[in-house]
């Protein structure tokens, strides 16, 4: 990892939501950008762990989800505020875990993975260490990724800082996907495909795959 010596201005570890200051912080905010940690990939087998927050002013929050629990009140609040962007890469695995694991309905969704696939069509690289490395200078470590996140009360000051920095750089790559979108002509195409998104991670979640095809 290179250039991490900045650190956040803000970053705070809440167990099962975030507290009434932190809600009314977010709450404040234009976009925010968002990730979840899990047991895994698949919806109802794998638990949701953590969800991790940053705002524009690099105030940085991650949420301990526990196992069995079913509702996270002042975060469903905020991811149903439709004034706020929320900003993801890979929107749709994260949209399906809230839904799942909390019943949230997440509104108002900006994928950097989508952006990606539809601006940056000359890489085949679209991967969020990818991404924000070209887009933001940013080099992200991705070691911690595949690890246990389950073990909530003995996370690692690795998968913590892991966590922060997946969250940190994305609006800044989210702005610079949407200035390229529109010179080329492409963000309206691109608005339409983030706003199917709670749709397709609703199917995920029932099992249904590749129902467009033929």
């Amino acid at each position: 990892m290179t250039d991490f010596d900045k650190n956040p201005k803000s970053f705070q570890v809440f167990d099962k939501d975030l507290d009434e200051d932190t809600l009314k912080l977010f709450a404040k905010a234009g976009s925010l950008a968002i990730d979840t940690e899990a047991m895994g990939l698949i919806h109802g087998r794998d638990r949701l762990c953590l969800v991790q927050i940053c705002d524009e002013q690099d105030n940085v929050a991650c949420i301990k989800i526990h196992k069995n629990q079913k509702i996270s009140p002042r975060l469903k609040t905020l991811m149903e505020n439709p004034e706020i962007e929320k900003v993801f890469h890979f929107a749709r695995f994260d949209i399906a875990a809230l839904s799942s694991n909390l019943n949230i309905q997440v509104k108002t969704v900006f994928c950097t993975k989508i952006a990606s696939k539809i601006g940056r069509t000359y890489s085949p690289r679209h991967g969020l260490k990818e991404v924000v490395l070209e887009l933001v200078g940013i080099e992200l470590d991705k070691q911690a990724q595949s690890s246990d996140w389950g073990r909530i009360e003995e996370l690692s000051k690795k998968q913590l800082e892991y966590a922060a920095n997946d969250v940190r750089y994305l609006l800044s790559a989210s702005k610079k996907l949407k200035e390229m979108l529109i010179r080329e002509n492409r963000w309206e195409l691109t608005r339409r495909c983030f706003e199917c998104i709670p749709v397709i991670s609703e199917l995920d979640i029932h099992r249904f795959h590749n129902i467009f095809e033929h």
